[in-house]
Order: structure tokens, then C-alpha cells, then sequence
């Protein structure tokens, strides 16, 4: 099974459309509100911190080079050739291996796999805007890339994100305005329920190690300045020894 071809034309859009700036997109926050706070709770559970680190889902790149500068094999992966164009930009000397892939092809996956070995995967917020029928091939990705040895921190906006995020594209003054190319473009958060996540890795084959819940920062702002911050989950998974 592969992502269908609207929901790749439709992220291609959204990273060709989107200004080429930092923090012009509604996820992408400063890496210290971000990854940084994601590490401190994924690397105890990292059974060997020398495996290459896979963020999959990178985007353009923001968090991966955060990565990159704490570990010494990183690579980025995205469905998005606008995306990983951009991810390359920010990234002259070449630090990250980034690749355009379909994380829930079979092939694609194993081929990585097999050029990496076992990985440890982050993956931020891209569960919940996969197509519902490609949730269940992307956690089985997770769990090739892992192999018998890695870990994934996995973070998802929770149910009650959800709600926040309709509220605010539904207010009189329409969505704020780092949220409306991401509806513009069909790429609209999709409803989750808070189980499906745990459950997803889990039938992949993978055991939940840990989980908890803390704010997902984003890059937009309320009228009244504060920061919006979206509820959410987080876990890790992997094979427990």
C-alpha cells in the first residue's frame, strides 16, 4: 500500500506554497520547545544511543538538524520533494541524510532499513494528518526501521487538539493565519481518537515503553500574544528486551 496521490500532491502544494522562513509554519516551532524537550524524554529509553536516528516526517528539516548536531548518523525522510528541497537548503554541510519516501511502502522501507540497520525513529505529528487507512503501514514502518534494537518517541495532538484547532479555523475572523494553508491545502488535521495511537504500534509488534502528555508548541499566536499550544501524547515504542 502507498499514500495516495492527492495526499502527495497536497503536501506538495503546501511546502512549494508556504514562505521559505523560520517559523512560517504552524509546526514549526524552535527545536529547544520541540525535539529538545521530546530527548530528554526519549534518550533513557534508547537501548544504544550510537544508532542512527531517523526523523520520518521531517519536513523541512527544522528539528532534524537539531538532531543532527547530538548525534552522528541522522536521517530525514519526507514524502515531499518541496520539502526535502528545502530541508538540503538549510542544510549546507550536508549533516543529514535527507530522502524523499514513501513511509508506507513496504520496499521503500525495508531498502532503508537495510542501508541503516536498526534505527531509532522520531516521529512528530504526522500520524494524525496521514490518510486514516495509511496510520496502520506507517506504524509498521516505524517498526522495520527499528528492527530489534532501536526506539521511537512518537508524539501525536491529542482528541482535545482536535477541538482547539476547529475552534479557531471556525472563528469569526477566520483561522489564524499560520493555519489557513494547511486547510487551504487538504491537509487538515484529521480526528484521532487518543487509543488509536498506542494501539497502532502495537499491532505492528511493537510494546509501548513509556507515555505521557505535555503541550505541542506551535509557531501562531492568540490576539491577546499567548502561544498556541496544543495538548498532546507521547510514547515510546520499540521490542522490549
Amino acid at each position: 500500500m502507498s499514500v495516495t496521490s492527492r495526499y502527495k500532491d497536497a503536501w506538495e502544494g503546501f511546502w512549494q506554497d508556504v514562505p521559505d522562513r523560520a517559523g512560517a509554519v504552524l509546526w514549526d516551532a524552535e527545536p529547544a520547545l520541540t525535539a529538545g524537550i521530546h530527548l530528554a524524554l526519549f534518550e533513557p529509553h534508547m537501548t544504544d544511543p550510537a544508532l542512527p536516528v531517523v526523523d520520518l516526517g521531517c519536513g523541512n528539516g527544522t528539528q532534524t538538524l537539531y538532531l543532527a548536531d547530538r548525534f552522528e548518523h541522522v536521517a530525514g525522510v519526507d514524502l515531499a520533494p518541496a520539502a526535502i528541497a528545502r530541508a538540503r537548503r538549510g542544510d549546507p554541510e550536508g549533516q543529514v541524510a535527507f530522502t524523499v519516501a514513501d513511509a508506507t511502502e513496504p520496499t521503500t522501507v525495508r531498502r532503508l532499513h537495510g542501508e541503516l540497520g536498526d534505527a531509532q525513529v522520531y516521529l512528530r505529528s504526522v500520524l494524525h494528518q496521514c490518510e486514516p487507512l495509511d496510520r496502520g503501514p506507517l506504524a509498521e514502518a516505524v517498526a522495520v526501521l527499528l528492527g530489534t534494537r532501536g526506539r521511537a518517541f512518537v508524539v501525536e495532538p491529542d482528541e482535545r487538539a482536535g477541538r482547539i484547532l476547529r475552534d479557531l479555523a471556525q472563528s469569526p475572523d477566520g483561522p489564524p493565519p499560520k493555519l489557513r494553508p494547511v486547510f487551504a491545502h487538504g491537509i487538515a488535521p484529521g480526528a484521532m481518537p487518543d487509543a488509536q495511537v498506542p494501539e497502532l504500534f502495537r499491532a505492528a509488534g511493537l510494546d509501548v515503553l513509556a507515555s505521557g502528555e505535555l503541550p505541542l508548541t506551535t509557531t501562531e499566536y492568540l490576539p491577546d500574544g499567548t502561544r498556541i499550544e496544543l495538548p498532546s501524547q507521547w510514547l515510546v515504542v520499540g521490542r522490549a528486551a
